[in-house]
């Protein structure tokens, strides 16, 4: 190999999923571990591995996703490795150990076929927020893979009474048994979000954790609600 190009090349897998640099992912697909993508994803491949967007389980589940709000999948099979990556983004690979995630969508890139998902509308927010937020939720053993425009920061809830503000257009994800409520300030419109009026956050609170990007780009928002 070309000696420059040398140090690009791919690492010897030693995870189901890992990342590639910081904006993309390398999977290590098996025959029998089926995997599910974001349509268009896909960069590159070894071996043999096959496609079926739209597959029959994922339209069941989505069903409950209103028209422009659904996350267009792939499931992935065969046996190889597969590179996806998402215009890129930075990716960030999760190991669920028996714990749940719920991710917005847009920045929702793969996860292992055999998790236990689901579409679920965020709570307490249709006020603030039109129709409320719709979100995936992911929980079991295996992996997950996130995007996020940007390096993120976890912010950890603590468990304490102290709550957590995140500008929903910043909003990656969190650990689903967070209690979250919207909130409006008026005062804080200067600082909080990019649009005109009154400023609006998401109040997380309990023990878990927020993932959050540093990116505000709320075309995201507008073309799907996660």
């Amino acid at each position: 190999m070309n000696q420059p190009l040398a140090g690009f090349a791919p690492a010897p897998v030693t995870a189901r999923m890992e990342n590639h640099g910081n904006h993309m992912l390398k999977v290590a697909l098996q025959t029998g571990n089926d995997l599910l993508a974001r349509v268009g994803s896909m960069v590159a491949y070894e071996g043999f591995i096959q496609y079926e967007p739209n597959p029959p389980a994922v339209r069941q589940i989505a069903r409950d996703w209103v028209t422009g709000e659904g996350a267009p999948l792939m499931k992935c099979s065969g046996d190889g490795l597969l590179y996806l990556a998402d215009y890129g983004a930075d990716v960030v690979v999760i190991n669920l150990n028996g714990d749940g995630i719920s991710v917005n969508a847009t920045n929702l890139l793969a996860f292992d076929a055999h998790l236990t998902w689901g579409v679920e509308r965020v709570k307490g927010l249709a006020k603030f927020a039109g129709q409320g937020l719709w979100n995936t939720k992911i929980s079991g053993q295996g992996w997950v893979a996130l995007t996020s425009r940007g390096k993120p920061i976890v912010v950890d809830c603590g468990g304490g009474e102290d709550e957590t503000y995140v500008d929903p257009d910043a909003l990656v994800a969190w650990s689903p048994n967070l209690k979250v409520k919207g909130k409006r300030s008026f005062k804080a419109q200067s600082l909080i979000g990019r649009g005109s009026g009154e400023a609006y956050q998401m109040a997380f609170s309990g023990q878990g954790i927020v993932v959050v990007q540093p990116s505000e780009d709320s075309t995201d928002r507008l073309r799907f609600r996660g």
